[in-house]
């Protein structure tokens, strides 16, 4: 089976199909065609030659999904029997015309568009914006003459810069899939070939035209039911979730891959050998557990006491999302250094503090955004807006799984239109926080240039167990090494970490040898 992994270097653009793996208006499009096809059905008069049943999943499947209208309405009536003339884009809606009948449909889509908004897929996005974080090109591609005002409804269309729909494929005379035309036309615009290009299609006709315009990998999406209709159309693997695809990078491997810490320390016992250790800890989900009420987060005292003992040997400095006072005051050991707001805010052992002026011009768009979210999921049973001074998180562990996208889609549309944020996804949580180049990864690195902890004598060890960990971990691969502390929320992701453990416990004893072998310097 092909692995389903970008790799950033030799991929350098993926083009996303816009209707059932973008947003979830493929169903809407489902239903406008139905709509459409079994009263007409049902009207002609009977014949030997016609197949008059409605329309079914695999008719939609099969002879529309990813096609133009025009060529859908011919494809799917040919395969009843039935031929029309094309028409004309003059014909009138309803007009027995290609043209005319696909008219009527896009009267039906727009209407359920009106009707039931756009929801957008969580997975997709947090891989759009992973792969532009990469720097890797972005297009949006869709047989559809409304593809722009379903991105502009879904607050997404500034991820992407290309965008090949039927209004361009219309002005261009591109034939339509599974002719290749519009993918080569966006591969065109990015400036990429095909052979280094990717394509993510949920359609038969999409995956069909990927592989027969000879790009480097065509990845489907099967959101529901078998992938063997889309394995059979030419691609090269199927997923559920876009959530299984991965950035593969050297140096990174799957979390199944990576060995546990404590059965390996003969290994990592080498690279702490002679040299000082600083450990530099994620809180929630790493010393502390995980909780429904976000406030209701304690550190356990066995862990207070080893975080004690661990200061008495080594650096030790705890970094969070939380606002710096809150990380400050649920930590409480002496000599620990703290950041806070995943590292716009530092304070060493004393009382000082130091914050990210870059981050301070986006406290008004913060403001805005506080007021509109909290306005906006108030009727969402169970959902938390957490205003932080650098950041707003949006926690949804408590919200109802029919709920979630909704709650995604709301803090991704504010973001979008708030210029001075940016969205970053966690765990049940997506967050705000000010677009600028400032992560973990960067945090991590700053902390240790202000205490003076860099050179060949220290190195820096880091444990977390989120996402939004991996840009600390990848900070310190090559001048230290990561733990990471597993969770099933996480399934089989890539991780830059070195070594593994199963919670808390095991993570204090591997810490209690690294400290102790630092020691023996």
């Amino acid at each position: 089976m092909v692995a389903t992994s970008i790799d950033p270097i030799r991929h350098r653009a993926v083009l996303f199909d816009v209707d059932g793996v973008l947003t979830d208006t493929a169903r809407l499009h489902a239903a406008a065609w139905r709509r459409l096809f079994d009263p007409y059905l049902a009207g002609r008069p009977p014949s030997p030659a016609e197949d008059h049943r409605p329309f079914t999943d695999d008719d939609y499947h099969h002879h529309v999904d990813g096609k133009s209208r025009i060529d859908g309405v011919l494809d799917f009536l040919r395969s009843r029997g039935i031929r029309l003339p094309r028409g004309d884009v003059e014909d009138e809606a309803g007009r027995e015309t290609a043209h005319g009948l696909g008219g009527l449909k896009d009267g039906y889509f727009l209407a359920a568009l009106d009707q039931h908004g756009v929801e957008v897929f969580p997975d997709a996005v947090a891989l759009v914006e992973s792969l532009r974080r990469h720097g890797v090109g972005t297009a949006a591609i869709s047989a559809s003459r409304n593809c722009g005002r379903v991105l502009e409804r879904a607050g997404i269309a500034h991820l992407f810069g290309v965008r090949v729909d039927g209004v361009v494929a219309d002005q261009l005379h591109l034939p339509g899939k599974p002719d290749p035309a519009v993918f080569r036309e966006a591969a065109r615009r990015l400036g990429v070939p095909p052979s280094h290009s990717v394509v993510v299609e949920d359609a038969e006709a999409g995956a069909a035209a990927a592989r027969a315009g000879g790009f480097a990998l065509v990845l489907g999406v099967a959101r529901a039911g078998p992938p063997d209709r889309l394995l059979a159309s030419g691609a090269d693997a199927v997923v559920s979730s876009l959530d299984e695809v991965v950035l593969a990078s050297p140096g990174q491997r799957r979390l199944s891959e990576v060995p546990d810490g404590i059965e390996r320390w003969a290994d990592l016992a080498d690279r702490v050998r002679g040299r000082r250790p600083v450990l530099l800890l994620d809180f929630d989900g790493t010393l502390a557990p995980i909780r429904k009420d976000p406030a209701k987060v304690a550190l356990p005292v066995r862990t207070r006491s080893a975080l004690q003992d661990l200061v008495r040997r080594c650096p030790v400095a705890v970094i969070s999302g939380r606002d710096l006072s809150d990380v400050r005051s649920r930590v409480r050991v002496d000599g620990v250094w703290c950041a806070g707001s995943h590292g716009f805010e530092l304070a060493g052992p004393g009382d000082g503090s130091i914050a990210q002026e870059a981050g301070e011009a986006a406290l008004p768009d913060l403001d805005a955004a506080e007021q509109r979210l909290t306005a906006e999921l108030e009727p969402v049973a169970g959902a938390l807006v957490d205003r932080k001074r650098f950041a707003l998180a949006a926690h949804y562990r408590n919200v109802r799984p029919e709920e979630v996208d909704r709650v995604v889609s709301a803090v991704r549309r504010v973001g979008s239109e708030l210029p001075g944020l940016r969205v970053a996804p966690g765990r049940k949580v997506v967050e705000l926080l000010p677009d600028i180049d400032w992560h973990k990864g960067r945090a991590v690195r700053w902390l240790l240039e202000r205490a003076g902890l860099t050179g060949a004598e220290h190195v820096p060890v880091f444990a977390g167990d989120d996402h939004t960990d991996e840009d600390a971990l990848r900070e310190i691969h090559d001048d230290g090494f990561g733990i990471v502390v597993l969770s099933a929320e996480h399934g089989d992701r890539l991780t830059w970490a070195r070594c593994s453990v199963d919670g808390t416990r095991p993570l204090l004893d591997l810490l209690s040898r690294i400290a102790a072998t630092g020691e023996q310097r």
